[in-house]
């Protein structure tokens, strides 16, 4: 954005890309995805994905020292309000052993928890394209929803494979088997249907609304999918999981409070002075007069020729 914003005030337009600036950006973008996906590799995914609310304070914080925006008290207030549902996080998460394997991966693809729970995601998916392609029903829920039910079978090929990614490091070779490549497929697709109706939401509703519905849907299908895969939290106690919920109900508070009634910033596009056009000489108005019958148009050089006679 700090890129984006430097080259909207410089007077000669360059394209992004050849800014050091937005690479930098870049490419800490993606040290901290391949970070989020090596997490899942050592965490249980009912952890991981909530703490995507930490992204939230930090772009707040960030935007106030390089884009001089002004912390107001609902950032604050949502700061807070998102650090102690972390905290209760990270505290009463699922103690569950992380090194899978390809073998229990198998297994827990073939389960009948899971074989149900598929079932009834490609229903409801089925159900909301049917909605957007037939009807064109284009509303910020139903876009939000199937990028939830996409991500929910993401966050499962993300941790089958980075959990196999990480024991073959240790000596016990997984990449071996073909499941491993199978979730590899599976997140590569899953993953390019999400971006394409992510995109879509955004481009049709503010970023503001899409980013903390997302941020609720995206965890709470995440969680349940962690639930019914891998079997996270089937030992817990009953305290132990209200408390976690809690955690996330606080989270998706504060990730709330920071997005609510915050501004959109458009760029200025620069626009075009026709007095400076080569070639071009400027002797009339561009826009006539408001009561005018050709209110809206554009002269023509006969009507310019001809207003002075």
């Amino acid at each position: 954005k700090f890129a984006h914003l430097r080259l909207a005030c410089r007077t000669e337009m360059k394209p992004y890309y050849t800014s050091k600036l937005w690479w930098c950006g870049i490419t800490l973008l993606g040290l901290g995805e391949l970070g989020n996906f090596a997490a899942y590799g050592f965490a249980p995914i009912a952890l991981v994905t909530p703490l995507g609310c930490i992204s939230v304070i930090g772009s707040a914080f960030i935007s106030v020292l390089f884009l001089k925006k002004t912390m107001r008290a609902a950032d604050i207030l949502g700061g807070t309000l998102t650090v102690t549902g972390t905290y209760l996080l990270v505290t009463f998460a699922p103690n569950v052993p992380q090194e899978l394997t390809a073998r229990q991966v198998e297994n827990y693809l073939v389960s009948w928890p899971f074989l149900v729970y598929s079932i009834l995601e490609i229903i409801i998916f089925c159900i909301l394209l049917y909605f957007y392609k037939r009807k064109a029903v284009k509303h910020i829920v139903v876009l939000l929803m199937m990028v939830a039910l996409l991500a929910s079978l993401t966050v499962i090929a993300v941790k089958a494979v980075a959990s196999m990614i990480t024991l073959s490091a240790k000596g016990k070779m997984q990449l071996t088997y073909p499941v491993f490549y199978i979730m590899i497929v599976l997140m590569a697709t899953s993953c390019a249907f999400q971006v394409k109706f992510l995109n879509q939401a955004m481009h049709l509703y503010e970023v503001t609304a899409v980013v903390p519905i997302n941020f609720v849907f995206f965890t709470t299908s995440a969680i349940i999918s962690g639930v019914i895969f891998y079997r996270e939290f089937q030992s817990a106690a009953l305290l132990t999981v209200f408390m976690f919920l809690f955690g996330c109900l606080l989270s998706f508070l504060g990730v709330f409070v920071i997005a609510r009634n915050k501004k959109e910033e458009h760029l200025q596009i620069p626009f075009i002075d026709c007095g400076h056009i080569p070639g071009q000489k400027l002797t009339g108005k561009i826009q006539p007069d408001s009561h005018s019958s050709c209110y809206g148009t554009l002269n023509n050089e006969d009507d310019l020729v001809k207003s002075p006679s």
